[in-house]
């Protein structure tokens, strides 16, 4: 959905997204606003089936804005091959309801779990956090899954399985995660939320609405920039509009970009 800087950023500028040279047009519009995705990214190991997040969900009536919601998701999810009952592992980056919508569905009047075959993953700090201050956001997405015996309380830098490892993002929520994938001598990260548009790993001091620490977000984008720009790593925005995925590298001058990786021959790959 359409969104101006300020609908997503703490900022009052609004030509925050203006003069940066951004990977496709939605992330910074003529009209001032940007394009606010919601993602959930699937993991093919060869060995493990992995999704990472689950998006909103149908049917809620209590999340914000986006209430209600009838569409197609688990029936796409499917038409790529990936049915719920062939997924093995479910990581929340975080609670937020953007976040973990499907990971159960309306059954008979009651909200069951979406992927019955699925170890769901969570920080024990993220778990800790939301059951003092907020229990009952959670009540129709993570507790029948509790209740089920399908989740698993983890270290934010847990071993998912080979290739595959959290690595701890806090700030936005204090137990968040992003999900480091490599293979092959490349590597990819899953953002979460550690960002919502790529201006803020060009200026990380620009905290997301939602952050319950500003300070700490803004550290760990810091951090990440430091870890993976100019390294090749591609960076997948969990918000970010299509294309979705790029490269931090700096330029000459020293400035930070977010761009597209250049092409590559997949007979290069091996």
């Amino acid at each position: 959905m359409p969104v101006p800087a300020a609908g997503a950023l703490r900022t009052e500028d609004a030509g925050l997204l203006k003069g940066h040279e951004w990977p496709g047009p939605d992330y910074s519009r003529e009209d001032g606003t940007y394009l606010l995705s919601v993602h959930a990214l699937l993991i093919d190991t060869g060995a493990a089936r992995i999704l990472v997040d689950t998006c909103v969900g149908n049917g809620r009536a209590s999340v914000p804005m986006l209430q209600m919601l009838d569409t197609t998701w688990l029936d796409d999810l499917a038409a790529l091959g990936w049915p719920a009952e062939t997924i093995d592992t479910v990581v929340c980056t975080h609670l937020h309801f953007d976040h973990v919508g499907w990971n159960t569905r309306l059954v008979d009047g009651a909200w069951t779990p979406t992927f019955p075959n699925a170890r769901h993953l969570i920080t024990r700090t993220e778990w800790e956090y939301w059951t003092a201050t907020e229990p009952g956001t959670l009540s129709d997405t993570v507790y029948p899954l509790v209740d089920a015996g399908l989740v698993d309380f983890v270290d934010a830098d847990h071993q998912v399985c080979d290739g595959v490892r959290l690595e701890p993002a806090p700030g936005h929520t204090p137990g968040q995660v992003a999900v480091v994938v490599e293979s092959a001598g490349e590597r990819a990260v899953i953002t979460g939320d550690l960002v919502h548009h790529p201006v803020q790993f060009v200026q990380p001091d620009v905290a997301s609405l939602a952050d319950t620490d500003a300070d700490q977000a803004a550290e760990t984008r810091r951090k990440f920039v430091a870890r993976y720009a100019d390294t090749g790593t591609l960076v997948i925005g969990t918000h970010f509009p299509t294309p979705s995925a790029g490269l931090l590298e700096h330029a000459a001058d020293g400035t930070l970009r977010y761009s597209l990786p250049a092409p590559t021959d997949p007979a290069s790959r091996g």
